[in-house]
């Protein structure tokens, strides 16, 4: 069972700086110190909010960046056995963590669950319209769409709902859990990828305070506006209610 939910936020190491900025900014946190064998992670701290859990890790990497879920579970020897025997191929196994891919090719982590129990808050305030960062979008291409889609609700465990557009499907977790699953059938063949999506009822409010943060729109959709923070990675607000992700 799936116990606590991760973020990780993929950019390059010459311009996670400038990514650690901007996301404290937009999800109302406060950067850690740096930690990992080589510095190259930053947990986004929940400000201001009375004995919130952390969701959310700007990790430095090399190449373009994007995101990945971590799953954190009671027993990461037997999670792991579970995704192994549902297709997923181990990357690399370490006591503390364990580095996985998809049967689609989606890298994803499993580490041990500490306690964490309660979602930050929605974030808000003069200027910056309610929102929150909740959901991790999986990017897949058409020929292996129906297989993740499977595999991650095998894997999670969750309530999978095909979405109104008929390229998503949603997988929500029973419980409170602060980042959730999209899957999305792309129109071409390209290796596996993930985005950030954050909720953000008004989208035009959204744009501008995310703009004021440095971020440029990409492009418009029916109920949402891709954007590309200032390290280059691209993410979505989207027309959900940041309280239920719906």
């Amino acid at each position: 069972m799936i116990r606590w939910t991760y973020a990780f936020i993929d950019r390059p190491t010459a311009r996670v700086g400038l990514a650690t900025e901007f996301w404290e900014a937009v999800t109302g946190t406060r950067a850690s110190a740096m930690w990992g064998d080589r510095g190259e992670f930053t947990t986004l701290l929940p400000e201001g909010a009375t004995g919130a859990d952390a969701c959310l890790v700007v990790q430095a990497v090399g190449g373009a960046g994007g995101a990945h879920p971590d799953l954190a579970v009671e027993d990461v020897g037997e999670f792991t056995a579970r995704a192994t025997l549902l297709g997923a191929v181990v990357e690399n196994l370490g006591p503390e963590l364990t580095v996985l891919r998809s049967p689609g090719g989606q890298p994803f982590c499993v580490v041990p669950w500490h306690g964490q129990k309660v979602r930050p808050p929605v974030v808000g305030g003069p200027g910056r319209p309610e929102s929150r960062l909740d959901q991790l979008c999986l990017d897949v291409a058409p020929a292996a769409f129906d297989a993740e889609v499977a595999f991650w609700t095998a894997l999670t465990g969750w309530d999978g709902t095909p979405a109104d557009h008929r390229e998503f499907h949603a997988l929500r977790p029973r419980e409170d859990l602060p980042v959730h699953l999209l899957l999305q059938r792309l129109d071409e063949a390209r290796p596996a990828s993930a985005h950030l999506d954050i909720a953000c009822p008004d989208l035009a409010a959204g744009r501008a305070w995310h703009e004021r943060c440095g971020a440029v729109p990409v492009r418009e959709g029916p109920t949402w506006t891709v954007m590309r923070d200032p390290a280059g990675g691209v993410y979505c607000l989207t027309r959900r209610d940041p309280v239920t992700g719906r």
